[in-house]
C-alpha cells in the first residue's frame, strides 16, 4: 500500500527510483572496468603532451595527473557512498541538499555539461573514424565543407555514425552499458600496451623518448616557474573528472557494496589515467 502511494506520488519516476538489491549487480570489476572505458580515451592520451607543452618534463607531466586523479577520487568515492547506501541516483542525490524542486537546478546544470562532454568525445570519435577512411580511400577526405558547419558531408556522417552508436547503447539501458564495458576495459589496456611496444621498438627504447627535460627557463628560478604552472595544472587534472564525481551515484547505485564501489574506482581511475597518459606521452615521442 505505501509502495502503491509513492508512485502515485508527482516526485516518484521509475528512473529515478532506488534500485532494489536484487538487480545490484556491478562489483568491483565493473568499477575497475568503468573506470578504464572512462580515462582510455583520446582526451587522456592528449592530456601529458599538453603540459609537457606548458614546459614539463614527461614525469613531472605524468606525476600532475596522477595526483589529480588521487585528488578527484576522494570526492568520487564519498559521493558514491550515497549511492550505494541508498540505491538512489544524483536527482535525488541533490534533494537533501536543495529539496525536490531546487535538485532539479544542479540535476540540469550537471546535465548540460555532460552534454558537452558527450559532444567533445564523439566528434574525436566521428573524426578518428573519418582520418580512418582517409587511409583507405583518400577521396572521401577531399570535400568541400557543408555551408555553416565548416565540415564536409563525410565528416559529418562519421560524427553521426559514432554519435547514434553510444546514443543506442545508452538507450538500451544500464545492462548493455556494462557488457560494453566489460568488453572495452581489456581490449584498451591490450591496445594501449601494444601502441607502447610499438614505441619502445620504433624508438629504440624509452631513454630518446624520455630524455627530454623541462622546458621551464634555466636563467630564472625553476621552482618558481614550475608551481606556478603546476596549481593551475593541477587544477585542470582534478576538473577533468570533477563533473562525475558529482553525479557518480548514477553508477554507484548499481554497486553490491561499498567495498567494490570504493575498491573498483580506487583501482580504476589514477592508475588507467596515468598509464594512458603516459601512452600518450611515449608513442607521440616516438
Amino acid at each position: 500500500m505505501i509502495e502503491a502511494d509513492v508512485e502515485r506520488s508527482r516526485l516518484y519516476s521509475a528512473d529515478l527510483a532506488p534500485v532494489p538489491a536484487a538487480e545490484r549487480k556491478w562489483g568491483m570489476a565493473s568499477f575497475a572496468a568503468l573506470w578504464i572505458s572512462l580515462a582510455a580515451c583520446i582526451p587522456t592520451y592528449m592530456l601529458a603532451s599538453s603540459l609537457i607543452g606548458g614546459g614539463m618534463s614527461w614525469w613531472q607531466a605524468v606525476l600532475t595527473i596522477f595526483l589529480g586523479n588521487l585528488i578527484v577520487l576522494v570526492p568520487m568515492v564519498l559521493n558514491a557512498h550515497a549511492g550505494t547506501k541508498y540505491g538512489i541516483p544524483f536527482p535525488v542525490y541533490c534533494r537533501a541538499a536543495f529539496g525536490t524542486r531546487g535538485a532539479n537546478v544542479p540535476a540540469l546544470l550537471r546535465a548540460i555539461v555532460a552534454c558537452g562532454w558527450f559532444g567533445i568525445q564523439a566528434w574525436i570519435g566521428g573524426n578518428a573514424i573519418y582520418k580512418i577512411l582517409g587511409v583507405f580511400a583518400p577521396s572521401l577526405t577531399t570535400g568541400a565543407p557543408l555551408p555553416g558547419l565548416g565540415i564536409s558531408g563525410v565528416q559529418l556522417a562519421c560524427f553521426l555514425l559514432f554519435w547514434g552508436a553510444n546514443v543506442w547503447v545508452i538507450y538500451r539501458g544500464i545492462d548493455t552499458i556494462r557488457f560494453l564495458l566489460n568488453i572495452k576495459a581489456p581490449l584498451l589496456i591490450a591496445l594501449g600496451l601494444a601502441l607502447l611496444a610499438w614505441a619502445y621498438r620504433a624508438a629504440g627504447g624509452f631513454g630518446p623518448i624520455l630524455s627530454q627535460p623541462s622546458r621551464f627557463d634555466p636563467g630564472q628560478p625553476q621552482a618558481g616557474q614550475f608551481f606556478s604552472f603546476f596549481f593551475p595544472a593541477l587544477t585542470g587534472m582534478v576538473g577533468f573528472w570533477a563533473t562525475l564525481s558529482l553525479n557518480i551515484p548514477d553508477f554507484s547505485r548499481y554497486a553490491r557494496s561499498q567495498r567494490d564501489q570504493a575498491l573498483g574506482q580506487a583501482l580504476g581511475l589514477p592508475l588507467t589515467m596515468a598509464l594512458y597518459s603516459f601512452i600518450g606521452v611515449a608513442v607521440t615521442s616516438a
